[in-house]
Protein backbone atom coordinates (compact mmCIF):
# COMPACT_ATOMS: atom_id res chain seq x y z
CA UNK A 1 0.00 0.00 0.00
CA UNK A 2 1.43 3.23 -0.84
CA UNK A 3 2.26 6.03 2.13
CA UNK A 4 -1.06 6.14 4.16
CA UNK A 5 -3.12 9.02 6.44
CA UNK A 6 -4.22 8.27 9.65
CA UNK A 7 -7.58 9.29 10.32
CA UNK A 8 -8.04 8.10 13.88
CA UNK A 9 -9.41 10.97 15.21
CA UNK A 10 -10.47 13.19 12.69
CA UNK A 11 -13.73 13.90 11.23
CA UNK A 12 -15.33 12.80 7.53
CA UNK A 13 -17.56 15.50 6.01
CA UNK A 14 -19.56 13.47 3.60
CA UNK A 15 -19.52 16.11 -0.38
CA UNK A 16 -23.21 16.83 -1.71
CA UNK A 17 -23.85 13.62 -4.01
CA UNK A 18 -21.96 10.91 -3.00
CA UNK A 19 -24.20 8.80 -3.51
CA UNK A 20 -25.20 6.62 -0.73
CA UNK A 21 -28.36 8.33 1.15
CA UNK A 22 -27.43 6.61 4.71
CA UNK A 23 -24.26 9.17 4.27
CA UNK A 24 -26.60 12.30 2.56
CA UNK A 25 -24.48 15.09 4.73
CA UNK A 26 -22.99 12.73 7.24
CA UNK A 27 -20.05 13.94 9.48
CA UNK A 28 -18.24 10.97 10.84
CA UNK A 29 -15.86 10.72 13.80
CA UNK A 30 -13.00 8.10 12.78
CA UNK A 31 -12.84 5.85 15.78
CA UNK A 32 -9.99 4.02 14.09
CA UNK A 33 -7.94 3.55 10.45
CA UNK A 34 -5.57 1.50 9.35
CA UNK A 35 -4.43 -0.15 6.67
CA UNK A 36 -6.84 -3.03 7.98
CA UNK A 37 -9.47 -0.78 7.29
CA UNK A 38 -11.51 1.93 9.13
CA UNK A 39 -14.27 2.50 11.70
CA UNK A 40 -16.30 5.59 12.47
CA UNK A 41 -19.40 6.81 14.29
CA UNK A 42 -21.66 9.45 12.36
CA UNK A 43 -22.44 12.07 15.06
CA UNK A 44 -25.20 14.38 13.62
CA UNK A 45 -28.08 12.00 12.42
CA UNK A 46 -30.54 11.16 15.10
CA UNK A 47 -31.78 7.90 15.42
CA UNK A 48 -35.82 7.76 14.30
CA UNK A 49 -38.14 7.18 17.41
CA UNK A 50 -35.59 5.59 19.75
CA UNK A 51 -34.61 7.64 22.90
CA UNK A 52 -32.16 7.14 25.70
CA UNK A 53 -34.58 6.26 28.11
CA UNK A 54 -36.26 3.71 25.97
CA UNK A 55 -32.41 1.83 26.07
CA UNK A 56 -32.07 2.01 29.72
CA UNK A 57 -35.48 0.58 29.88
CA UNK A 58 -34.81 -2.39 27.60
CA UNK A 59 -31.90 -3.25 29.31
CA UNK A 60 -33.31 -2.87 33.10
CA UNK A 61 -31.38 -0.09 33.68
CA UNK A 62 -32.95 2.48 36.21
CA UNK A 63 -31.93 5.92 36.07
CA UNK A 64 -30.80 7.56 39.12
CA UNK A 65 -30.73 10.90 37.60
CA UNK A 66 -33.07 12.55 35.11
CA UNK A 67 -30.42 13.29 32.19
CA UNK A 68 -31.92 11.38 29.86
CA UNK A 69 -33.25 13.78 27.71
CA UNK A 70 -29.55 14.81 27.50
CA UNK A 71 -28.25 11.77 25.87
CA UNK A 72 -29.39 11.70 22.24
CA UNK A 73 -29.18 8.28 20.28
CA UNK A 74 -27.96 8.44 17.14
CA UNK A 75 -27.70 6.57 13.86
CA UNK A 76 -23.56 5.65 14.05
CA UNK A 77 -23.29 3.62 10.23
CA UNK A 78 -24.80 0.50 8.82
CA UNK A 79 -22.85 -1.73 10.53
CA UNK A 80 -24.23 -4.02 13.01
CA UNK A 81 -27.42 -0.91 13.69
CA UNK A 82 -28.73 -3.34 17.03
CA UNK A 83 -25.02 -2.67 18.75
CA UNK A 84 -24.74 0.59 21.04
CA UNK A 85 -21.76 2.25 20.91
CA UNK A 86 -20.85 5.64 23.40
CA UNK A 87 -18.67 7.99 22.01
CA UNK A 88 -17.35 10.46 24.79
CA UNK A 89 -15.09 12.73 26.22
CA UNK A 90 -11.72 11.40 27.76
CA UNK A 91 -12.42 12.17 31.12
CA UNK A 92 -14.45 8.51 31.41
CA UNK A 93 -12.21 5.54 30.80
CA UNK A 94 -13.70 3.15 33.61
CA UNK A 95 -12.21 -0.26 32.08
CA UNK A 96 -9.92 -1.99 29.47
CA UNK A 97 -13.13 -1.71 27.25
CA UNK A 98 -12.69 1.47 26.28
CA UNK A 99 -10.93 2.51 23.39
CA UNK A 100 -8.99 6.23 23.50
CA UNK A 101 -9.14 7.40 20.31
CA UNK A 102 -7.09 10.34 21.14
CA UNK A 103 -6.13 12.60 24.41
CA UNK A 104 -9.83 13.92 23.77
CA UNK A 105 -12.10 11.17 22.91
CA UNK A 106 -12.87 7.85 24.58
CA UNK A 107 -15.76 4.92 22.67
CA UNK A 108 -16.84 2.33 24.63
CA UNK A 109 -19.15 -0.14 23.62
CA UNK A 110 -19.73 -1.78 26.82
CA UNK A 111 -23.31 -1.65 29.38
CA UNK A 112 -20.96 -0.16 32.35
CA UNK A 113 -21.03 2.98 30.59
CA UNK A 114 -24.83 3.46 29.94
CA UNK A 115 -25.32 2.54 34.02
CA UNK A 116 -22.79 5.34 34.84
CA UNK A 117 -24.70 7.71 32.32
CA UNK A 118 -27.77 6.80 34.10
CA UNK A 119 -26.48 7.10 37.36
CA UNK A 120 -24.61 10.50 36.64
CA UNK A 121 -20.98 9.00 36.60
CA UNK A 122 -20.60 8.75 33.24
CA UNK A 123 -18.15 11.12 30.91
CA UNK A 124 -18.79 15.13 31.01
CA UNK A 125 -19.86 15.10 27.00
CA UNK A 126 -21.05 11.71 25.40
CA UNK A 127 -23.35 10.75 22.31
CA UNK A 128 -24.46 7.39 21.98
CA UNK A 129 -25.03 5.81 18.52
CA UNK A 130 -26.85 2.19 17.46
CA UNK A 131 -24.44 0.50 14.91
CA UNK A 132 -21.32 2.14 12.88
CA UNK A 133 -19.52 3.29 9.66
CA UNK A 134 -17.13 0.65 8.47
CA UNK A 135 -14.43 0.68 5.45
CA UNK A 136 -12.77 -2.33 4.30
CA UNK A 137 -9.14 -2.20 3.46
CA UNK A 138 -8.43 0.92 1.24
CA UNK A 139 -11.93 1.67 0.61
CA UNK A 140 -11.97 4.68 2.57
CA UNK A 141 -8.76 5.75 0.78
CA UNK A 142 -10.81 5.44 -2.61
CA UNK A 143 -13.65 7.02 -1.52
CA UNK A 144 -11.64 10.05 -0.56
CA UNK A 145 -9.98 10.03 -3.71
CA UNK A 146 -13.09 9.66 -5.36
CA UNK A 147 -14.12 13.16 -3.83
CA UNK A 148 -16.79 11.56 -1.63
CA UNK A 149 -15.31 12.64 1.73
CA UNK A 150 -13.36 15.67 3.10
CA UNK A 151 -11.35 15.35 6.52
CA UNK A 152 -10.39 17.81 8.70
CA UNK A 153 -9.90 17.76 12.65
CA UNK A 154 -12.34 17.03 14.86
CA UNK A 155 -12.95 20.08 17.27
CA UNK A 156 -15.34 18.90 20.19
CA UNK A 157 -17.87 21.65 20.36
CA UNK A 158 -18.35 20.14 16.73
CA UNK A 159 -18.69 16.33 17.67
CA UNK A 160 -20.70 17.09 20.79
CA UNK A 161 -23.13 19.93 20.00
CA UNK A 162 -26.51 19.15 20.60
CA UNK A 163 -27.75 20.65 17.32
CA UNK A 164 -27.28 18.15 15.06
CA UNK A 165 -28.54 20.01 12.00
CA UNK A 166 -25.32 22.37 12.51
CA UNK A 167 -22.86 19.77 12.68
CA UNK A 168 -22.09 19.46 8.74
CA UNK A 169 -22.20 23.33 7.77
CA UNK A 170 -19.50 23.59 11.16
CA UNK A 171 -17.13 21.04 9.81
CA UNK A 172 -17.04 22.62 6.41
CA UNK A 173 -16.96 25.77 8.23
CA UNK A 174 -13.69 24.46 10.30
CA UNK A 175 -12.06 23.67 6.53
CA UNK A 176 -13.07 27.29 5.40
CA UNK A 177 -15.63 26.20 2.91
CA UNK A 178 -18.97 27.54 2.26
CA UNK A 179 -21.80 24.42 2.10
CA UNK A 180 -23.38 26.82 -0.26
CA UNK A 181 -20.42 26.32 -2.65
CA UNK A 182 -20.38 23.12 -2.71
CA UNK A 183 -21.63 21.52 -5.88
CA UNK A 184 -23.26 17.49 -6.20
CA UNK A 185 -21.84 17.83 -9.68
CA UNK A 186 -18.81 17.34 -11.28
CA UNK A 187 -17.24 19.89 -13.03
CA UNK A 188 -15.88 19.78 -16.44
CA UNK A 189 -12.90 21.76 -17.72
Amino acid sequence: MSESIDLTGKLLIAMPGMGDPRFDKSVVYMCAHSDEGAMGLIVNKPAQGIQFSDLLDQLSITPTINNASVIKVHFGGPVEHGRGFVLHSADYGANSSTLQVDDHVGMTATLDILEDIATGQGPSSSLMTLGYSGWGPGQLEREIAENGWLTCEAPMDIVFAKDNTMKWSAALAEMGIDPLLLSAEAGRA
